[in-house]
């Protein structure tokens, strides 16, 4: 088969299989909130917010080496152009060697690691932690195979039975008394479950041990994807390094945990829309207008589900906070709270990254990388100086937001996406965010009641905001167009590809 035949081409079918992909893989992900938060709310009642600093204290330098081992590939193999046997096994092999390399590299630099903290605990941490390296070596292309196939559904299955996993041993740890391992476990026993559960579906066929220079190109464009990566990581990770060396372990597991659930929407939706835009883009980058559409519904999603949830959650932190971690985790709060803006700009920047790999211009992105990563890891020194864990969340919320309308003007700069691609469906949830948060905080802030109501009654208030707005026409017909989305899932294939038109099929 020819390379020019193994370009992806858009099954006709590709707009219902795009939509159901989305939400089983949302459902998938949403699956694995529930698990998460009820594992939080656990683990946070059992555990000390040291033993939660202590893990956040290695995952911080570990990541570093786990983006040097995926070295941009994951993404390189979703959006390549071609795919053969003899390129599917070399980065089989490639991963795989990288995972080793780098799990005896990371265990050999545990004694620097508790020397940089001054931790002693984390020598032994590192070590065990080191495998998980290798683990995700051999898991990365299995994962990018299944998405360039889109197999959502497998991919759902695997996300919800490795949470599963890891929660229910973790949380029986940690009521034996078994602290910070019990953490520990979570990731590793879930991580170990993924690896089984991908080899099984994708059957990978290593072939003879070679890395062939086919692999080259998907090196040379997962480069580029690395440099971005590794900005980001250090963008999004710095700071669990600056708190737990300045602070201490304490200090950074209020931050840590405030952090997880600031995270928790992001993962729910970006992790979904994501995993299903990158392959169907792909395919779309041949055809503008479909292309614009899509990325224009995506943006629609993102908006009127980040925005006004992050807004009605800031302002109701207090008993959200005291809710879900318990007495002695008040400090938390405020980081959430400031946290918000960071969160809403991060869920609309991931399309960001959608334009650069799919119009295939990752090496733009690095440059723009290089030039505003620097300024957050800043704010993280200047932040943790000026006002501790507060200074931090406020300067990494405002930086995010100052350099958010810069990197879209530069990402669409000399393509076909227009500022109104990005910008108009995002104007209407900002407009309703705003007097749904200050509703929500002013109930919260005026009522003298349990965490339990002060919650509801600030929630509740915030939704009926959002609610209300629904009386207006341009309200109501975006949620027609968002509830569109959700019924072309339940359409037939034949029908779907015969109704749609070349814009709608996006």
């Amino acid at each position: 088969m020819t390379a020019q035949q193994e370009r992806p081409v858009p099954p006709p079918d590709l707009a219902r299989r795009a939509s159901r992909g989305t939400l089983v893989t949302a459902g998938g992900l949403w699956a694995r909130a529930l698990l998460q938060t009820g594992s939080t709310v656990v683990l946070a009642r059992v555990l000390d917010p040291t033993d939660f600093g202590l893990l956040a204290m290695i995952t911080a330098i570990v990541g570093v080496a786990d983006l040097v081992r995926d070295f941009g590939m994951t993404a390189a193999l979703i959006q390549s152009r071609t795919m053969t046997a003899k390129l599917w096994s070399s980065a089989l092999w490639l991963s795989a060697v990288l995972g080793v390399v780098l799990s005896i590299a990371v265990a050999a630099a545990a004694p620097l690691i508790a020397l940089l903290y001054d931790e002693p605990r984390l020598v032994l941490l590192t070590i065990v932690i080191a495998p998980t390296l290798l683990v995700n070596g051999l898991a990365m292309p299995m994962q990018a195979k299944l998405q360039r196939e889109l197999r959502f559904t497998t991919l759902a299955h695997i996300d919800v039975g490795s949470m599963l996993t890891g929660v229910v041993l973790a949380i029986a740890v940690a009521l034996l008394g078994g602290g910070v391992w019990s953490l520990v476990l979570l990731a590793g026993a879930g991580q170990g479950y993924r690896l089984v559960a991908l080899w099984v579906s994708a059957r990978p066929r290593f072939g003879p041990p070679r890395i062939s220079r086919e692999v080259l190109p998907l090196v040379s464009t997962g480069g580029s994807v690395f440099g971005v990566q590794l900005l980001n990581y250090g963008a999004r990770n710095v700071d669990n390094v600056v708190i737990g060396h300045q602070l201490g372990p304490q200090e950074l597991g209020y931050y840590s945990r405030a952090y997880a659930l600031f995270l928790l929407p992001l993962q729910q939706l970006n992790g979904p829309l994501g995993r299903v835009a990158l392959p169907v883009l792909s395919t779309l980058r041949d055809e503008p207008e479909r292309f614009r559409a899509y990325i224009r519904n995506a943006v629609l999603v993102i908006g009127y589900l980040t925005i006004p949830a992050y807004a009605v959650a800031a302002a109701v932190a207090e008993p959200l906070i005291a809710l879900l971690l318990g007495p002695g985790w008040e400090p938390a709060a405020l980081v959430f709270s400031l946290l918000a803006v960071a969160g809403v700009v991060q869920a609309v920047g991931s399309v960001q990254g959608w334009l650069y790999l799919t119009l295939e211009r990752a090496h733009r992105q690095l440059v723009y990388y290089l030039v505003t990563r620097p300024l957050i890891i800043a704010g993280f020194f200047l932040g943790v100086w000026w006002a501790g864990i507060e200074g931090v969340a406020l300067l990494y919320s405002a930086i995010t937001l100052a350099i958010a309308a810069p990197g879209f003007w530069f990402a669409i700069r000399g393509t076909f996406v227009r500022g109104a691609d990005i910008a108009g469906p995002l104007v209407r949830p900002v407009l309703v965010a705003l007097p749904a948060s200050a509703v929500a905080f002013a109930v919260v802030q005026l009522l003298d009641a349990p965490t339990v109501l002060e919650l509801l009654a600030g929630g509740f208030a915030g939704l009926g905001v959002i609610a209300a707005a629904l009386a207006i026409p341009a309200y109501r017909r975006d949620v027609r167009r968002i509830a569109g989305f959700v019924a072309r899932v339940r359409s037939r294939p034949a029908a779907d590809a015969a109704a749609a038109g070349p814009v709608d099929a996006a």
